[in-house]
């Protein structure tokens, strides 16, 4: 799948995809260790396959100006660093 093809996706779509191709890694990972893989570079596509949608979630969600929890949070230790070395 390629970026534009990801970007042209509803944020559902998104995720929906994420999921499944998530799962078809933990699935290839175990048949790597249990057996032969018949296609190794089924492994890299997919590792790659879910950088590319989780960069392009990001940036919807930088679009958009929602900031998630983790960044929240994150914005808050740095205040507190900041007003703590002041």
């Amino acid at each position: 799948m390629k970026t534009k093809e990801i970007r042209d996706l509803t944020d559902d779509d998104l995720q929906q995809v994420l999921d499944d191709t998530s799962r078809r890694l933990f699935e290839l990972r175990v048949q790597a260790q249990a057996e032969r893989l018949d296609a190794p570079s089924e492994l890299l596509r997919s590792r790659k396959l879910i950088a590319r949608i989780k960069t392009v979630q990001r940036e919807k969600e930088l679009a958009n100006g929602t900031v998630t929890e983790a960044n929240a949070d994150e914005a808050v230790a740095t205040a507190v660093e900041t007003d703590e070395q002041e």
